[in-house]
């Protein structure tokens, strides 16, 4: 069992979401749905959770109503080997009235942010030579979603 679980507060479609996460990545599924009983304060059969796994990383979806909407302070990232992996991904999240946001980060339709980043840049950003980091820094700065052959090219100083 997962010891730590990322918990998420959606309004009223939790389910909808985690559908259409573990539609995006390899080993997700639906794991779990609870509905609301008599007591509430959701209808009675709505869905009150819904348990799901990402990549193999298990996560709570909460239909707990508009008091807390997703804010930019917590996203999810995403490691992606290819620049074909961060487009399809990109493409999919801000699809039907998802936003890109800057240097990797996006809302998707149901308010949660997500960064959309190239495996490789702990180690772009982490060189020993910090002009390489800096320039690095200063491509993503410049970028809304990352381009992995111009951070490259940034590290080599092209």
């Amino acid at each position: 069992m997962q010891k730590i679980v990322t918990f998420l507060w959606f309004n009223k479609n939790a389910e909808e979401a985690a559908r259409f996460y573990t539609s995006l990545f390899k080993d997700s599924q639906v794991l779990a749905i609870t509905r609301y009983g008599e007591g509430g304060p959701g209808a009675k059969g709505s869905v009150m959770t819904c348990d799901f796994q990402l990549a193999g990383q298990k996560f709570t979806a909460l239909n707990g109503g508009p008091q807390f909407p997703f804010t930019e302070a917590i996203s999810l990232s995403v490691n992606c080997d290819t620049q074909a992996e961060i487009d399809d991904l990109w493409n999919k999240l801000t699809a039907d009235g998802g936003k890109p946001v800057a240097c990797g980060w996006l809302k998707d339709r149901f308010g949660l942010f997500w960064q959309i980043v190239p495996s490789v840049l702990p180690e772009l950003l982490n060189a020993s030579d910090p002009e390489r980091s800096n320039r690095v820094m200063q491509a993503v700065q410049n970028m809304v979603k990352l381009d992995l052959a111009a951070l490259k090219q940034a590290a080599e100083g092209r």
